[in-house]
């Protein structure tokens, strides 16, 4: 599936296959190839988030932020 094939999609299909995607990568997690710090350190920010520990922003405003002091 192209880029533009997947910009026609509705709105409803395009989140099914991000949800897909996500779980995909989440459940491969553990067998990659990323460096045992990072492993760690994404168990640290889930772990964070879970407690509630964590600053969350959503990703306009992230993106509203980049390049700025």
């Amino acid at each position: 599936m192209t880029a533009e094939e997947v910009k026609s999609l509705p709105m409803a299909q395009k989140i099914q296959i991000m949800e897909a995607i996500w779980e995909d990568l989440r459940d491969r997690l553990e067998e990659s190839d990323l460096p045992q710090r990072l492993k760690d350190l994404l168990d640290q920010r889930r772990s964070r988030v879970r407690d509630g520990s964590a600053k969350v922003m959503d990703w306009d405003r992230v993106k509203a932020g980049i390049g700025r002091p």
